[in-house]
């Protein structure tokens, strides 16, 4: 997947709420950064972007911290990438301009097909795959005494 890093570490704040969904558990922007190995700071911005787009809720204060508004698997990785990067496109080679303006280029046709099949991946693929993940399972398993 071509995306730029915000996107990526987007994804990564999100599949860590993912794995807490089922515990019903918050967590806050430097948990987030602890667990997925980014900056506090970073991952605070991405979750207000988050936030104002409705995909998850925040609360302030002990015991507050952010988790998922509706059900992970209602949300698509697209629904994400979508907030931080523009509409998905190949780059033509030859530069801007060439493309869509007479015949298009040698590479064209298969940067096209292969941006539809990146597309259709982020927006089938949802966030509940990280709620059966191993990690999110083990956190969920009780505790041995």
């Amino acid at each position: 997947m071509l995306h730029q890093k915000t996107s990526q570490n987007a994804i990564s704040a999100m599949s860590r709420l993912a794995e807490l969904y089922e515990t019903d558990q918050p967590s806050s922007s430097s948990d987030i950064g602890r667990a997925r190995n980014l900056a506090q700071p970073l991952v605070a911005k991405i979750l207000t972007t988050l936030a104002r787009a409705g995909l998850i809720t925040g609360s302030p204060g002990p015991g507050g911290g952010y988790r998922f508004s509706r059900n992970p698997r209602e949300v698509s990785l697209f629904d994400v990438v979508s907030l931080f990067e523009r509409e998905p496109g190949a780059a033509c080679p030859f530069g801007p301009g060439w493309c869509g303006d007479g015949a298009p280029c040698p590479l064209h046709h298969s940067l096209t097909a292969m941006n539809q099949i990146e597309a259709d991946y982020l927006k089938n693929t949802n966030f509940g795959v990280f709620c059966t993940h191993p990690e999110a399972l083990r956190r969920m398993a009780p505790k041995k005494k």
